[in-house]
């Protein structure tokens, strides 16, 4: 806790009470403003708003975020979820620091992850059943389009019926949910219409391609497989092996965003035992039964001993419907959940479910199986945090039902009532959207992070999240990222600026503040926004406003280095750059802050490191020494002074934009002389290639327009050259007159009188045309048209060349 002044002083006194202590007067703090008392708000989901974040014992912090599950690639809403949790640690350890335990787990077995296991497995032994011929597969392929267009068909009706029951009742959270599965299964319904068109196209290949109409054809090939032969899948190694794939990749991409590994990451399927104990805890307190191998808590009866039921997302008081609607007792249960007849009641969620075939299973007191989807956060946290969490976090999409069942089951288990909770505060990141839909797998409308991090650097969708509250909605789009792009250049530039007036000796020239009223202003604006900074973080880590008080601190600096005469109070300008480093490592922006060991120094290896380190720009030096050398001695020897210089100017100009870059040294040639700023050379190498694609695009444009500009010249040539007699010697006509203009059709028939009159006018314009290409031509009209086929062929190698550069 750190305390803000009032700007007035209380009574005095003399401390100690010694007789020579003079008095003092101690400055009075702002009391009744949590922030400006130096308490952390932290918006709770529990209560619905912020609330003064008070660790359970001293200053540890354990902490628990729901993991992935790992049944396909994340993306960028993931990334949302996970960059936004790693920005919120880094603030709680780096800047607050608290001493936080945090843990990830990873769902390694679930509905998900069965299902698209089996249908991998089911597609791949398709695609290798060579007895399944081409004009089979496309009988499969129309099958399960056909039913999967029905179902999206039916679930599209269902939602637009069930909507229109909710406005008739007026029940706004139903009506809030049904518009959007029915923005939802419009969405599936297009997706399934261009997957028609994909086999469409397939089926019409010429070559008869099966590998090609299996891929056009997955999506929907995959579920009706599983249907039909998912129950055959009986090796729990298929499973493990889908689920360790994806758990792999999602930890590549969190380290190539560069979030910080948790301090703990645990399994579901490493957890089997334990989580049979803590079911059979609850059963055992008459709050869960056994129904057909699988068990389930029972939400009268843990209502009957005190406890309350959706705390995280309690059911709107218009609610005509129920604590919980179908759709999200469908979501609770998943894909392939039990019979709804086996609970005593509809809200009832399971702990335990009973394989059916085609399913992993382990050994219980209650049969074969698996876990329910909730139990394991409940277990994994408990085992690793304790009994009491400080903070659980996850997607707002967890909220309802899997925290809340958590929260159910895991109050069941622990006893938690009378002044004792399981969890202290929940957080809860916003949806990303994307086109106005929340981006998930299901929808397909998502975009992989690899797919993101192919266009743009981890450090611009740090930033890019930065900007946005972390518990409020954001969509995900090209303004978003580019308003990223471009605060991350403005940070840059300035570093740049400073780096180049801090390599001067400062002290070989008058200190202090040479130009006083921009000095005082520039200072006061690096206070203020130090303030602005710390207070924003304190409420709820507000690191939008952060950011912007960073960019003003910035923008205000950048004026005064533009002012005329400038004499630059170097200190306060490194300063300003050092905190606005020190906050961006907070964020995570700039990196380098988690390395650990003693580094190159201090040890015998120090020498060798440092050759090391050296030597690319040794060699880089050395070539462009050769460069020049070998053009000054050409020159010397007789050759062609003027082409030195060009080929030394090429060679600086080389040095600058395609050498140094790849060491990570930006040159820049001002009027005052070359600056120099070392940078990362992965992002230069980047902006090169971008700037590269850009121009080559800039280029292929105009040749592209050029291009279509020669071709209708080129045609218009051919057409001028036809003789007006010959305009109409075609195959439709056997007679004409001696102007060319025809008169009998090839069958007999005489013209008509109005097409007669038509072609005579035709072909007087053809006359016209022919006469002026043979005055233009003096009569060679066979020049013109070789030099514009040749412009028309230059064109195309210039645009084939570019295409392949």
């Amino acid at each position: 806790m750190s305390l803000s002044g009032a700007g007035t002083f209380e009574e005095s006194h003399c401390g100690d009470g010694k007789a020579n202590r003079h008095p003092w007067y101690p400055p009075a703090a702002l009391t009744g403003d949590p922030i400006a008392e130096g308490k952390l708000l932290m918006r709770n989901t529990l209560t619905g708003q912020k609330e003064p974040f008070v660790p359970t014992s001293k200053r540890t912090v354990r902490w628990y975020t729901c993991g992935p599950t790992v049944y396909d690639s994340a993306h960028v809403g993931h990334a949302r979820t996970y960059l936004s949790f790693d920005i919120m640690r880094r603030i709680m350890t780096d800047y607050f620091h608290y001493n936080c335990l945090y843990q990830i787990n990873t769902t390694d077995i679930d509905d998900k992850i069965i299902l698209r296991a089996r249908q991998n497995v089911l597609v791949k032994n398709l695609s290798e059943d060579e007895t399944v011929d081409f004009d089979a597969l496309s009988a499969m392929a129309d099958k399960a389009l056909a039913e999967a267009l029905e179902k999206a068909a039916d679930k599209k009706a269902k939602s637009a019926k069930d909507l229109e029951d909710a406005v008739a009742k007026s029940d706004s959270k139903a009506q809030k949910d049904q518009e959007d599965l029915l923005k939802q299964a419009k969405l599936k319904e297009r997706n399934l219409n261009e997957d028609a068109e994909e086999i469409a196209r397939a089926k019409a290949d010429p070559d008869k391609d099966r590998i090609k109409l299996i891929a056009a054809s997955k999506s929907v090939l995959a579920d009706m497989l599983d249907r039909e032969k998912g129950h055959t899948i009986t090796d729990h190694s298929v499973f493990n092996a889908h689920a360790r794939y994806y758990e792999r990749e999602f930890m590549e991409d969190m380290d190539a965003l560069g979030i910080r590994p948790p301090d703990v990451l645990t399994r579901v399927t490493e957890y089997i035992p334990q989580i049979i104990a803590f079911i059979e805890n609850i059963v055992g307190k008459g709050m869960a039964y056994e129904s057909n191998g699988s068990v389930y808590l029972s939400i009268d009866d843990f209502k009957a001993n005190g406890f309350n039921y959706r705390k995280l997302s309690p059911a709107p008081a218009d609610s005509k419907g129920g604590e919980t609607t179908e759709a999200e007792m469908a979501e609770g249960e998943g894909a392939l959940g039990s019979d709804a007849k086996e609970k005593r009641s509809a809200n009832d969620f399971a702990l335990w479910k009973a394989s059916k075939p085609g399913e992993p299973a382990w050994d219980s007191p209650w049969g074969a199986g698996r876990p329910g989807w909730h139990i394991e956060c409940s277990v994994v946290a408990s085992d690793v945090l304790g009994e009491t969490l400080d903070i659980h976090s996850g997607g707002e999409d967890l909220k309802f039902p899997h925290h809340d069942n958590e929260l159910a089951q895991s109050e069941a288990c622990l006893g938690c009532g009378n002044g004792r909770q399981w969890v202290n505060y929940f957080t809860h990141t916003g949806h990303l959207h994307i086109h106005g839909l929340k981006m998930s797998k299901s929808l397909k409308n998502f975009i992989t992070i690899r797919q993101a991090l192919e266009n743009n650097t981890a450090r611009q969708l740090r930033i890019m999240f930065l900007l946005q509250a972390w518990d409020q909605p954001m969509n995900y789009s090209d303004q978003t990222i580019g308003d990223a792009r471009a605060k991350e250049s403005t940070i840059q530039v300035f570093f740049r600026e400073v780096e180049a007036l801090t390599r001067g000796d400062y002290l070989a020239e008058e200190v202090g503040w040479r130009m006083p009223e921009a000095d005082q202003r520039l200072s006061d604006a690096y206070l203020a926004a130090q303030q602005v900074v710390h207070d924003s973080l304190l409420d709820n880590f507000n690191t939008r406003d952060a950011m912007i008080a960073i960019m003003d601190v910035i923008s205000e600096a950048n004026v005064y280095l533009r002012t005329p005469g400038l004499k630059p109070a170097v200190l306060l300008l490194r300063s300003i750059a050092v905190y606005v480093t020190q906050i961006l490592k907070v964020f995570g922006v700039v990196g380098g802050s988690d390395d650990f060991g003693f580094g190159s120094g201090g040890s015998g290896g120090g020498a060798a490191n440092a050759e090391a380190a050296a030597e690319p720009y040794i060699d880089t030096l050395v070539s462009f020494r050769e460069k020049v050398r070998d053009a000054a001695l050409e020159a010397a020897k007789g050759g062609d002074a003027a082409e030195a210089i060009k080929a030394i100017l090429f060679t600086c100009d080389e040095l600058r934009d395609e050498v140094l870059p790849t060491v990570g040294v930006r040159l820049e040639d001002r009027a005052g002389g070359t600056r120099w700023n070392r940078e990362d050379p992965d992002v230069m190498m980047k902006e090169i290639a971008e700037k590269k694609a850009k121009e080559t695009e800039m280029k292929t444009s105009k040749l592209e327009k050029k291009l279509a500009a020669k071709e209708k010249e080129l045609d218009k040539v051919k057409s001028s050259m036809i003789k007006p007699t010959d305009l109409f010697k075609t195959d439709e006509f056997k007679e004409w007159d001696e102007a060319g203009v025809p008169m009998t059709l090839a069958n007999g028939d005489p013209v008509s009188g109005g097409q007669i009159k038509k072609k005579k006018k035709l072909v007087d314009k053809q006359t016209k045309v022919y006469n002026d290409l043979m005055v233009k031509t003096g009569g060679s009209p066979q020049e013109l048209l070789d030099a514009t086929q040749k412009e028309v062929d230059s064109l195309k190698h210039q645009l084939s060349k570019l295409s392949l550069s």
